[in-house]
């Protein structure tokens, strides 16, 4: 399909390549770009999904503006006109990309849950905890939580799966006062966000954040609360005991797991009506997410 990013080519810079990001190496600064590249079970499909990587940038953005008052993040800006030469010269860039701080980024993710949901609600079923955190009995998946609960998670190398851990072994990691930092905070912003989308008829089940040593301070960093980091359900429409509707690739995974796909080795291509309908949940994401048009679809 048109409007699709699969990757970006900067004359004179390599970009490091992620499942979904070219991040591009500015000394005391990176380029992120967000293409359309789109994964499901931590493989890049061959198929890309039209506007996917400017609705993750642009919901960042609104987070970051948002909580700014609350937490410093790595956000410089994302007009393109503050970008560098070349950068500014590449009108393709424009809502996809962000100018950031560098900072050292830990080795953890910072899983916040709300609800029994994904590899949580699994380890529930087997064990009665979730990431050392025991819980009631009698459960029921996407149930709400008595609290919210942290639950750290190693970061894994490309095409493996991030390994849960519980507290005792983040603090081991990263140091005791900065894991008690990064659980209070994430907790702190996963409220702040989930009241929020409350008004919008959101639930926020859960969400990841990632954090960065930068001038010796904490900051937040990476995407924020976006429908790739993130599960978002229709209040409306959630009722514990099942899988909820979402605003997230949950179309591709559908049709992966219809033609039995190994969830290894290389992507497939998406057939159109999955792009187009994956692409249109993406898009009204953003737009229910913060109230504004999605303005970058022609």
């Amino acid at each position: 399909m048109n409007n699709t990013v699969l990757k970006t080519n900067i004359e004179g810079f390599e970009p490091g390549r992620g499942k979904v990001r070219d991040i591009y190496n500015l000394g005391d600064k990176l380029l992120i770009t967000a293409t359309d590249r789109i994964s499901a079970f931590d493989v890049v499909m061959t198929s890309g999904i039209p506007y996917k990587g400017i609705v993750l940038t642009q919901i960042s953005k609104f987070w970051f503006d948002l909580l700014s008052e609350k937490i410093e993040n790595h956000m410089i800006s994302d007009d393109i006109s503050d970008f560098p030469e070349p950068f500014c010269n590449h009108p393709e860039l424009e809502g996809r990309s962000m100018l950031v701080k560098k900072g050292n980024v830990l080795p953890i993710e910072c899983v916040i849950r709300g609800y029994l949901a994904g590899s949580g609600w699994k380890e529930y079923q087997q064990s009665q905890t979730v990431c050392g955190h025991k819980l009631p009995k009698g459960l029921k998946q996407c149930q709400k939580l008595p609290e919210l609960i942290f639950t750290p998670a190693t970061k894994a190398e490309r095409g493996q799966h991030d390994e849960n851990i519980d507290f005792a072994k983040c603090a081991e990691i990263v140091g005791i006062d900065t894991a008690e930092y990064v659980r209070d905070k994430s907790i702190e912003i996963f409220e702040i966000a989930s009241s929020y989308a409350e008004t919008k008829g959101i639930i926020l089940a859960d969400t990841k954040f990632e954090w960065a040593v930068y001038d010796d301070r904490l900051i937040l960093v990476d995407e924020v609360l976006t429908p790739d980091s993130s599960r978002f359900w229709p209040a409306d429409k959630y009722k514990a005991g099942r899988d909820q509707e979402s605003y997230d690739k949950q179309f591709v995974r559908n049709y992966l797991e219809s033609i039995q796909f190994n969830k290894s080795g290389p992507g497939v291509e998406l057939p159109e009506d999955i792009i187009a309908k994956t692409s249109a949940k993406y898009i009204q994401a953003y737009e229910e997410l913060t109230g504004e048009k999605f303005k970058y679809k022609k």
